[in-house]
């Protein structure tokens, strides 16, 4: 299980990565999702989810629940599946996905802890940290370290919560924080700062008065902060409670604090010698570098002990100086030689990049060497800074490298010396032992960063447009300096009138300028640095048709091969003027997107990155590229056929944004052909919704394109979309509009897909008989114009409808013809689906050992295509005819994928059918109460 941070109090980098669903026990019980308050209900609910929360990835039955949430005294209807369902919908409801966190498994209950954050799973985390720190002698690092655990107790925790496991946990909880207490006073100790050691110990003394351990460090306290007789006043209070009213003595440990008390051992009571300070070589860290916001994890990577060469890479203005020297202000007290710090200028428009040899000679006189004897030789002049600094421990800040090469011969000797160096580019040529790349601020820090600069009471007045601001600036720590320092100067702007300005990409850049400092200036500065190739493929990127991309469209719209794509892009990651996000996706930081889109006007169109998107749909689509009837002459694709075409696309992300792009760039016909190809594959996902919403954009253009048939095709594609959803009402509505306009132009292969949509649609929402009608129109005019798509869609509609009325021969007939058609065309997800339906009408029929072999043909097909919602229902009904068969073990594991592929995108009636079929499979092997649970929840789902 991931950790999570607090909402409140707390810096934004103690929040885990990655965990979007986060709650917080050490306090009243709290959740988030994706930064948003989570409804979770009255105590008894709360109860049971902490039941489980606590206990991550572990399945916990009925009957525990029941036992950790009301103990001794149960009610008579436990109600369980219910407190669990309606968990899951408030889960559902602010966007997580219920089921994959909250999971039924056949003994009972688990939370799946992968990406669930927790604030006591992070307060060990951080002790964990903290104590490792103590031990290594860093103690500024574990006080610290142990105070960022103690802010995530707010109060009691799991506050008002019933039930013998919640209070179990609050007991440990509050043991915890008395040991998080204990280790932070006694680093406060160690270090010399004894009213603050004085101050935490004595609020927890009062309430664990019979505590030895607090007794024990408030003494050394008192006794550090030159309080001896409070130090003996304490042992004296503290023997004579244990006295009268435990008839004990204190322990042992405690007597000798006591002792060491008075005789004064400062070495046995740890106490801080205060020794004078070491001669230094000199400490060069400058003091104006700014604050550091948002970087919580990433400074205590960098300064955590370990590594000897650690380097920071960044977009520009990523405020990677100001990482480096925080670090090396924390590492300064380990290092007693010197704090050096070195500005190589790599990215400068006034000077040029230190030359090594000039940088080695500066460092030999700072560690008091006299270099007038040792000539001009990188390697000579190398070696006697490594002798010079084998025997010291420095720490040195190596600021603004350009290359791998200028660094080098810098590096000290020894092993006691750490350095730190920060450039624009990621300097893969060095070896390092960590490597830490900036990317920008969280929303929270960057919103923080801006409110902090501007002031709190401006900032608490206008709490959206902060937010806004710090997005527009991309959460970039320069971008959001500048503009904090415009509103400082202009108190008659508001956060709304700045963030309004800089809402145009034209002028966005430009205001985000202050004097000398300019994050236009610090783009153009590494691009400038670029070799041409390079150059000109950022240009090119600024008309990239989506945020994200991968090799193969920027070589559509270089002219180039995928390899040569693949290596500028790895250059401009290097560069971090480009970002990868996972392997082979890149994308742009906002503000560099901006620079890039500024540089782009004479470079090649959009349409040659659109047709990737083109032929990546239309191949991933049942039709195939070749079924299209109107469209561009494409080149030859670059994918193998749909299964490789999809998983293009899974890759690809939000197709709306594609579709957006083309019509912003004055694509309107790329835009309405990507959004009619798009349809059947992003059916086949699940993706309703993102399929509905490119139909309205691309349909909102529709006018503006010379392909009249898309007026049809994109209204039978919302038609397609909306059944798919269940409103049977808006498929209709547009399943005769296109059908409407497609007669009246005359196009017959239109009309015959109109007729298959609007005969789908009345297959499901009836009448029957006139389903019939429409579908035997639409298999002959499909027949007609030789379009086997259509046809199979007619007659496995037709097939639909006999099996409705009872006609299940007839019904077979018309599957077996849909057959051979899918098995003609080769196409997998046509023939997967023909093969669950020939499997379910058998399988009605109780035909069941007829049933399981087109069943597992359309599992296999499914899970190949990744047509999820086919994929369900065959596991399912494949389910029940091996359990038919008698192998209910089996049986059950394919029940238990079902459930396991639901999505809270599918239909309601796939979640029923999947738990009354596992339910059956469950009461069948005796599970009489895991079946009643599956079958409540059944019913749950329906009403």
């Amino acid at each position: 299980m991931s950790s999570g941070a607090a909402r409140t109090g707390r810096g934004e980098a103690e929040r885990e990565p990655g965990s979007r669903l986060e709650f917080a026990v050490l306090g009243p019980v709290r959740g988030w999702y994706g930064g948003q308050p989570l409804q979770l209900g009255p105590v008894l609910r709360t109860t049971m989810l902490v039941a489980l929360l606590l206990r991550p990835d572990v399945t916990v039955s009925r009957a525990e629940l029941v036992d950790r949430v009301w103990g001794e005294h149960p009610p008579e209807s436990d109600g369980v599946p219910g407190y669990i369902y309606q968990l899951r919908r408030s889960l559902a409801a602010a966007g997580a996905d219920a089921k994959s966190v909250l999971r039924t498994d056949p003994g009972g209950y688990r939370l799946a802890g992968a990406g669930v954050g927790v604030d006591a799973v992070r307060v060990e985390e951080i002790a964990a940290r903290a104590k490792k720190a103590a031990a290594a002698g860093a103690l500024a690092a574990a006080a610290d370290g142990y105070g960022q655990a103690l802010a995530f107790y707010e109060g009691v925790p799991l506050a008002g919560l019933p039930g013998p496991f919640a209070e179990r946990e609050r007991r440990r909880f509050g043991e915890r924080r008395v040991g998080l207490v204990e280790g932070r006073t006694d680093a406060l100790i160690r270090l010399g700062e004894y009213e603050s050691a004085i101050s935490e110990v004595s609020a927890l003394l009062a309430e664990h008065p019979d505590r030895e351990s607090l007794t024990g460090l408030l003494m050394r306290a008192f006794y550090g902060a030159g309080r001896q007789s409070d130090a003996l006043d304490t042992w004296r209070e503290f023997r004579v409670r244990m006295r009268d009213e435990l008839g004990l003595e204190p322990s042992e440990d405690l007597r000798r604090v006591h002792e060491a008390v008075l005789r004064g051992d400062d070495g046995a009571l740890g106490v801080a010698s205060r020794p004078a300070p070491p001669p230094r070589i000199r400490d060069e860290l400058p003091n104006d570098v700014g604050e550091l916001a948002g970087r919580d994890d990433e400074l205590a990577r960098l300064a955590s002990p370990g590594s000897a060469v650690s380097a920071v890479d960044g977009v520009p203005g990523a405020g990677k100086t100001a990482l480096a020297v925080r670090a090396a202000q924390l590492l300064r007290e380990e290092h007693p030689d010197g704090c050096l710090f070195v500005g190589l200028h790599g990215h400068s428009t006034s000077r040029a990049p230190l030359a090594p040899v000039r940088v080695v000679r500066r460092l030999l006189r700072s560690a008091g060497v006299n270099d007038q004897n040792i000539p001009d030789d990188l390697d000579e002049l190398s070696a006697n800074w490594r002798a010079a600094t084998a025997p010291l421990r420095l720490v040195m800040v190596l600021d603004d490298a350009v290359s791998a090469e200028q660094v080098r011969p810098l590096l000290p000797g020894g092993t006691g010396n750490r350095v730190l160096i920060t450039s624009r580019r990621r300097l893969p040529g060095l070896d390092v032992e960590r490597r830490i790349s900036l990317g920008p601020l969280t929303s929270d820090a960057a919103a923080g960063l801006l409110s902090r600069i501007v002031g709190p009471a401006r900032a608490g007045q206008e709490r959206e447009a902060v937010r806004e601001l710090a997005s527009l600036c991309g959460r970039l720590p320069l971008a959001l300096r500048i503009a904090g320092a415009r509103l400082q100067n202009r108190p008659m702007w508001t956060f709304r009138d700045l963030a309004d300005r800089l809402a145009d990409d034209t002028g966005r850049l430009g205001e985000l300028t202050a004097e000398e400092r300019s994050v236009e200036a610090a783009f153009r500065l590494s691009y400038d640095q670029l070799p041409a190739d390079a150059q000109r493929a950022f240009r090119t990127l600024g008309r990239a048709p989506a945020p994200e991309f991968d090799e193969l469209v920027l070589a559509a719209m270089l002219g180039c091969s995928r390899r040569a794509a693949e290596s500028v892009l790895e250059d401009l990651v290097d560069a971090n003027l480009v970002q990868a996000p996972a392997a082979g996706r890149y994308r742009m930081h906002d503000l560099v997107a901006v620079y890039a889109r500024r540089l782009a006007a004479d470079e090649p169109d959009v349409a040659s990155g659109l047709g990737v998107y083109l032929h990546a749909c239309r191949a991933a689509s049942e039709w195939g590229e070749p079924g299209f009837p109107s469209g561009p002459e494409l080149a030859d694709s670059p994918f193998a056929g749909l299964v490789d075409a999809s998983a293009w696309l899974d890759r690809a992300g939000d197709l709306v944004e594609v579709v957006s792009a083309a019509v912003a760039a004055g694509h309107a016909d790329y835009a309405c052909w990507i959004a009619e190809g798009a349809v059947d594959y992003l059916v086949r996902r699940i993706r309703y919704r993102e399929c509905l919403a490119l139909l309205e954009v691309a349909l909102s253009e529709v006018d503006n394109v010379a392909d009249r048939r898309m007026a049809t095709a994109l209204r039978f594609g919302l038609g397609w979309a909306h059944l798919a959803l269940g409103d049977s009402a808006q498929a209709r509505k547009w399943c005769e509009e296109g059908l409407r306009i497609s007669r009246e132009a005359g196009d017959r292969r239109e009309t015959a897909r109109g007729l298959c949509g609007l005969g789908m649609v009345t297959m499901l929402a009836g009448p029957l008989d006139e389903a019939e009608q429409v579908l035997t129109e639409a298999r002959t005019l499909a027949t007609e114009v030789a379009d086997s798509w259509l046809v199979e869609r007619a007659v496995s509609g037709l097939g639909y409808v006999h099996f409705k009325q009872g006609d299940y021969e007839l019904s077979l007939e018309c599957f077996a013809e849909s057959r051979e058609v899918a098995v003609s065309t080769g196409n997998p997800a046509m023939l997967g689906r023909v093969s669950s339906h020939i499997g379910s009408v058998l399988l009605h029929l109780g035909r069941s050992a007829e049933a399981a072999e087109p069943l597992r043909a359309a599992v296999e097909l499914a899970e190949r295509v990744e047509d999820r919602l086919l994929l369900v229902s065959s596991l399912s009904r494949l389910g029940s005819a091996v359990q038919d068969l008698g192998s209910l073990d089996v049986a059950l594991s394919y029940h238990l994928r079902a459930l396991d592929a639901l999505t809270d995108q599918m239909s309601p009636w796939a979640e029923i059918e999947v738990r009354n079929r596992l339910g059956a499979c469950l009461q069948a092997r005796g599970e009489d109460e895991a079946a009643r649970e599956q079958f409540e929840l059944a019913a749950a789902v329906m009403g």
